[in-house]
């Protein structure tokens, strides 16, 4: 499997991409609003959980890390995790160098994976979930037409601080009537 625009491809995580995922999740300025960086040994374990072959029936976390076709580099992922099978609802996240923030990437890799969600996967609705500090994250989701339904009280616990976050949807039927 292959997503790509113009300026990206997205592939699933093979066991060549550790170096890679190791950088991003035990870097503190990229976790920031994730969680706390991880140590060597709970990236190794994360790794191993994330790089299985995953199919629609999956548990596990489907990841594509972001590769800009210009330069070849791995500059972050993007993620998809079925939550409910029978409803068709699957969480989104996605994560970025701080060097490459800003610049169109992971609107480019949401709007690959909104398409392959609704289109090939056929699910019924999307959501995400970010801390109320990351006014990036939930600006993207908004640009993309995701509606936040929810805000959740002291519901993330970063850096030993408890933090809210926002709860993000977007159905299906929606986007087709903001197309």
């Amino acid at each position: 499997m292959q997503l790509s625009d113009e300026r990206i491809k997205l592939m699933p995580l093979d066991k060549l991409d550790w170096d890679f995922f190791l950088e991003i999740l035990t870097c503190s300025p990229i976790m920031q609003h994730v969680s706390k960086p991880l140590t060597y040994d709970e990236a190794k374990l994360a790794f191993e959980i994330r790089s299985q072959s995953w199919d629609i029936k999956s548990d596990s976390w489907l990841t594509l890390p972001i590769t800009e076709i210009e330069c070849g580099e791995k500059v972050g992922w993007i993620a998809l995790k079925i939550l409910n099978h029978e409803a068709k609802i699957a969480e989104v996240g996605f994560i970025l160098k701080t060097s490459v923030q800003g610049k169109g990437i992971a609107s480019g890799a949401l709007k690959l994976l909104k398409e392959y969600a609704f289109k090939e996967l056929k699910l019924n609705k999307l959501v995400a979930f970010c801390s109320v500090h990351n006014a990036d994250s939930y600006k993207l989701l908004e640009k993309h037409s995701f509606v936040r339904e929810a805000c959740f009280k002291q519901s993330i616990l970063i850096n030993n601080q408890y933090l809210d976050t926002y709860g993000y949807g977007l159905c299906q039927s929606d986007l087709k009537l903001a197309d």
